[in-house]
């Protein structure tokens, strides 16, 4: 079950300092050069003999090593002194606690997650740290869905390419045995005509599919609605992501939500068994309460999902929980309260 990470103690590694303060700044939201800087030195820190790291940290020449800087040296002396250190300590208390008041229990109960990025779309860390995160944070399961081809800007992965991390999520379930399932997914971007940006015989090997619309967001309502409609319906589509496509805050500005017809479109998922995302993330907050109501009414699964992009933000499904849990979203319902064998059952009944 999904649980909040218990503040570091003394003595820490200097690694684990270094990811739980990259940790904690994702999920705050922080600037995405100011993780960088953590991320970059746990990487070069995993390279270094432990002997040469200590005596860097007391001749003071940790600088000289790449991908060190004064704020990341001053984090590894700290720990290499067996002190927690001041920075990760302040971000402990500042910014450790619960992001949301509201939706615990059901966070709580949360054992998985549908859609999130990795590097090799555009998440910002490798496949091998989002799982340790999910781990460390109390998954049992999580479904990597880096994007479809079409979406070249977040470099969405071709066949071959998609091909190539099917072997890597092979691997990593190898590694990790039975505490952790890292299912094969990808986010598919639906197109003009409701049909699916990847193959059916590359859909057909994955485990659970995420379909969302990225593009001609203004498309009119009715051939927005048709659009939807055929995707849901598809057989390999298993989750509708945020269907509205509204950004609501953050960097990338406001956007108006896409005009459909919502009950159409549900009564679609209902019939077909395709569960409705509530995504978590804050500029998101997709679909609106008005929307998860009529979901909710019409009989609708749902899966509360992160849509994460970096190892922090797997907790922003605290978000989707405060929401699903005020509107009154029935648990077993909800697909990322399910075990993973209930969820592969589910999500290839149709196949």
């Amino acid at each position: 079950m999904v649980a909040l990470l218990e503040p570091l103690e003394a003595p820490v590694h200097p690694i684990e300092a270094l990811r739980r303060i990259a940790f904690l700044l994702e999920r705050t939201r922080a600037g995405t050069y100011r993780v960088e800087a953590f991320r970059n030195a746990v990487k070069t820190l995993k390279t270094v003999p432990v002997e040469e790291v200590e005596e860097r940290a007391a001749a003071g020449s940790l600088q000289e090593l790449p991908g060190i800087g004064k704020s990341t040296s001053g984090v590894i002396e700290e720990a290499v002194n067996g002190e927690v250190p001041a920075y990760l300590a302040t971000l402990q208390e500042r910014s450790g606690g619960a992001l949301v008041d509201g939706g615990e229990e059901l966070y709580a109960a949360l054992r998985g997650d549908c859609h999130l990025h990795s590097d090799w779309s555009d998440g910002g860390s490798p496949i091998d740290e989002m799982v340790l995160t999910a781990i460390e944070l109390g998954h049992d399961w999580m479904v990597l869905t880096d994007h479809s081809p079409q979406l070249r800007v977040a470099n969405g992965l071709t066949v071959e390419r998609l091909t190539k991390q099917l072997a890597v999520v092979d691997a990593v379930n190898r590694s990790v045995g039975e505490r952790f399932r890292l299912l094969k997914g990808i986010e598919v971007d639906i197109l003009d005509d409701g049909s699916l940006d990847q193959t059916d015989a590359m859909l057909a090997k994955l485990d659970l599919v995420t379909a969302s619309v990225h593009s001609k967001l203004r498309m009119n309502r009715a051939p927005m609605t048709s659009r939807m409609v055929a995707a849901v319906s598809n057989p390999r589509v298993n989750v509708l992501g945020h269907c509205t496509g509204r950004l609501v805050e953050g960097s990338r500005g406001t956007r108006a939500q896409s005009e459909f017809d919502a009950r159409a479109v549900f009564e679609a998922c209902a019939e077909h068994d395709t569960a409705v995302e509530i995504n978590s993330r804050p500029e998101r907050r997709d679909p609106p309460d008005e929307l998860i109501r009529l979901a909710l009414d019409i009989g609708c699964l749902f899966s509360v999902d992160s849509d994460a992009h970096a190892p922090g933000q797997l907790d922003m499904k605290a978000y989707g929980c405060e929401r699903a849990e005020r509107l009154g979203v029935p648990w077993d319902r909800i697909v990322t309260t399910w075990d993973a064998d209930r969820v592969l059952a589910w999500a290839n009944q149709g196949r």
